[in-house]
């Protein structure tokens, strides 16, 4: 795509960065087959190609209009269109550019201001834990609505206490402690049983996703540059990994090092972060030999006879931020099958998003519940007992439309593991 940058932007990082990135799309539309928004509104410009063409003409200087943003706003960031793209369009990168200039340009009416204050304020803030606490005590009272934002408590379970030379960091986040403990408890208990020690840096925070996504940069890079100092001192002590049992922290996190880049001081620091940052599901290779030789009798293959205490049908729900924005696949469907679960996906459709992505659930309500509702219908024709998935904005919002549990998969692995042990 030829490309005629606006003087203020043409020699600019965002600049170069976002006419790179625009000179790799071929206009062949394929993307438009796998997005969710074009699939729901038929409407180009809600589309990546469409959108594409929008912040190609804003940076070619024509004025963004409030119509430019609300389909910009639209976008889910699911990245699909990457996994789908044959030129290597970084759409994500692009879309993070577009929306930071847009909203420069395009003032907000004051009810949008505001609960984008609210989200990118109140998510990341420590306040969040107890208000998270005051809700779920008068949960039953709370409209339909409010009620799915809000799941029951739930217990975290024993943190190990054994000490072992191998050493993993793992970032907290910034919601998953309160809204649902056990994520990161079972992670450590599961980590425990194979002889890896999992470390929480205090002073590490929000991944900044929540605040770089809402357009506030600053903040968002803010927060990366206080995890980078706070993780540092581990990382110069040979923690082996920085693990992410979230998937949307996870893709953030490896992209500190694109994202800080051009910052002098923090630059190098956030490449080799980025290098060490892995999904949790990346370390299931070598726990699947370390399970099954630790626990043969509940680890053990289906194939090789007998019904293995981790035995049970379970539905996987891949995340976007798992499958295309960090671009792992069939991972944990492998893995967990090696362990003798029978694991399945949606026949249908099992690329698309579920409507979650991040805050969008939030702001684009009927477009996200849209989704939500029908990934849940091909989720059911599966018959599960459990649904699974990776990340804790997936968990809650498909929770919210079913009776049928919706957890981690490292939830289920650590039961699996806590029976063998019982």
């Amino acid at each position: 795509m030829q490309t005629q940058l606006a003087p203020e932007f043409k020699d600019t990082p965002e600049g170069r960065e976002a006419e790179a990135i625009l000179r790799k799309c071929v206009h062949c539309g394929f993307c438009t087959a796998t997005c969710p928004t074009y699939q729901l509104l038929g409407d180009e410009l809600d589309g990546p190609r469409g959108r594409i063409y929008l912040m190609k003409q804003v940076l070619e200087g024509a004025a963004p209009t409030r119509k430019t943003q609300l389909h910009l706003d639209r976008c889910l960031t699911c990245r699909n269109c990457e996994s789908t793209c044959p030129s290597g369009v970084q759409y994500g990168h692009l879309i993070d550019i577009g929306r930071k200039i847009v909203d420069a340009r395009v003032p907000r009416p004051a009810t949008e201001r505001a609960l984008r204050w609210a989200l990118k304020e109140g998510l990341p803030s420590p306040v969040f834990g107890p208000a998270m606490k005051l809700g779920q005590l008068v949960r039953p009272l709370m409209p339909a609505a409010l009620k799915a934002k809000v799941p029951p408590r739930q217990h975290a379970g024993v943190w190990p206490a054994r000490e072992h030379k191998r050493k993993v960091l793992m970032l907290a986040g910034c919601v998953q402690p309160a809204m649902m403990p056990n994520i990161n408890s079972a992670t450590a208990r599961v980590l425990d049983a194979c002889g890896i020690q999992t470390v929480v840096a205090s002073k590490a925070g929000c991944c900044g996703a929540v605040k770089f996504h809402l357009n506030d940069q600053d903040g968002g890079k803010a927060e990366m540059r206080a995890n980078i100092d706070a993780w540092w001192p581990h990382v110069q002590a040979g923690v082996e990994a920085i693990v992410m049992n979230a998937s949307g922290c996870g893709v953030t996190v490896k992209e500190y090092g694109h994202i800080l880049k051009d910052d002098p001081v923090y630059a190098e620091r956030a490449r080799r972060i980025s290098e060490l940052t892995r999904d949790l599901s990346e370390l299931l290779p070598s726990l699947v030999e370390a399970l099954k030789k630790a626990r043969p009798d509940t680890f053990a293959p289906a194939a090789k006879g007998g019904q293995p205490a981790a035995a049970q049908t379970i539905v996987f729900h891949p995340p976007c931020t798992l499958q295309h924005g960090q671009q792992l696949k069939g991972g944990v469907e492998q893995h967990l099958g090696a362990l003798g679960f029978k694991v399945q996906v949606a026949r249908v459709e099992s690329h698309l998003c579920c409507g979650s992505a991040g805050t969008y659930s939030v702001l684009n309500p009927k477009l996200s519940y849209q989704l939500r509702d029908r990934k849940l219908g091909h989720l059911a024709d599966m018959q599960p007992q459990v649904i699974v998935s990776a990340n804790i904005g997936c968990i809650t919002h498909l929770q919210s439309g079913t009776d049928t549990p919706v957890r981690h998969w490292i939830e289920v692995l650590d039961d699996a593991l806590g029976a063998g042990l019982a």
